[in-house]
């Protein structure tokens, strides 16, 4: 019986298609879906992804087993959308009674953008002025970072100051990272040989090319997406436990 039963499974786990990896174009393609034909709005897609990406935090470090004392978190919030769901996920991680700070330098002069930074401050998160370049300031204040800075829209062959001298400064780093969507200065078509190496990667909608080969904690959060988009592009996404909106891959 044990046996029908083992054989019975293996031939359900050989029928499940795998879990699709997006390039660059269909995630532009799958946003502006959403967007212009099933009537999402763009800054409700940015508290979606930025609320799971802070339950992806909790999961990930859980208030509990943190290093030190106090709950710190450094949120480096990036120019473009990757850098509002980074305000987002600061806010909710506030909320779960975390301590975030937020490094954001150079704020976009998007309306959106700016009421998701209105939000934080009015929620009393610190913003930092600037970025200690000496990295064992940051080690010792924080208990993570959340990279929040280059989404897949970023031209990573390209990335100017602020951000490379960031970038710089995280490879050094010891504590962990978090990064959000694709990690800052990865081709999103690719894994990184010399990039940041994030402890977690949390993907939103489905993964990216670039995180076929990532080895470390990986989320996904894609739990709103229409039936239909998932057919279309073949998303394959995995089955979400409970009512969970994100899973651990």
């Amino acid at each position: 019986m044990d046996k029908m039963n083992h054989s019975s499974a293996e031939a359900e786990a050989e029928t499940i298609e795998p879990l699709r990896y997006l390039s660059k174009g269909e995630v532009a393609a799958i946003e502006t879906e959403l967007l212009r034909d099933y009537k999402f709005g763009q800054q409700q897609l940015i508290e979606i992804w930025g609320q799971a990406c802070a339950l992806a935090i909790t999961k990930a470090y859980p208030l509990s087993s943190l290093a030190k004392k106090q709950p710190t978190v450094l949120v480096i919030c990036g120019p473009d959308q990757n850098g509002s769901i980074g305000l987002v996920c600061a806010r909710h991680l506030r909320m779960f009674e975390y301590e975030p700070t937020i490094y954001h330098p150079k704020r976009s002069s998007h309306s959106l953008h700016q009421d998701f930074t209105v939000q934080c401050e009015k929620m009393d998160i610190p913003f930092l002025s600037y970025l200690p370049t000496e990295v064992q300031l940051i080690n010792d204040a924080y208990n993570l970072v959340i990279d929040a800075m280059l989404g897949p829209e970023a031209d990573c062959a390209n990335i100017k100051e602020p951000y490379s001298g960031i970038l710089v400064t995280l490879k050094q780093v010891k504590i962990p990272i978090a990064s959000v969507d694709v990690p800052s200065g990865w081709d999103v078509e690719e894994p990184s040989q010399d990039g940041i190496n994030p402890e977690v990667l949390i993907s939103l909608t489905a993964p990216k090319k670039c995180a076929m080969s990532f080895s470390g904690k990986h989320f996904l959060a894609g739990r709103f997406l229409p039936y239909d988009i998932q057919k279309k592009y073949e998303l394959n996404l995995p089955d979400y436990p409970g009512t969970d909106c994100l899973i651990e891959l």
